[in-house]
């Protein structure tokens, strides 16, 4: 019972009472809007109307960025895997090799 509030669902209300009790007491140093006529537009460099949107393509990016995601969790899980469980990390570096042939197929 002393404990309790260290609980996590207690300990939760009360950093959300303070996030509220800090928000509502900063509110007043916050800018006020005047409401002008664009101010919920799309923000472009300062362009008024962009016809040509840019839309960068990351397919090439994508199977070096899918390579490192899968090598940082076979790592961890082999690295982090206890002595006496052998099969978690050969299954893991299985699937990790399946990974990437598929991604790096042609």
């Amino acid at each position: 019972m002393e404990n309790l509030i260290f609980a996590p669902p207690i300990v939760f209300v009360i950093f959300v009472g303070i996030f509220i009790l800090l928000s509502r007491s900063i509110k007043r140093y916050s800018y006020n809007s005047t409401g002008k006529e664009r101010e919920s537009g799309a923000y472009a460099c300062g362009q008024q109307n962009v016809r040509n949107y840019v839309n960068p393509d990351y397919t090439q990016f994508f199977p070096y960025a899918f390579f490192y995601t899968i090598m940082h969790v076979l790592v961890l899980v082999i690295a982090t895997a206890p002595y006496d469980a052998l099969v978690l990390p050969i299954v893991y570096i299985a699937a990790g090799i399946l990974a990437l042939i598929i991604i790096f197929r042609k």
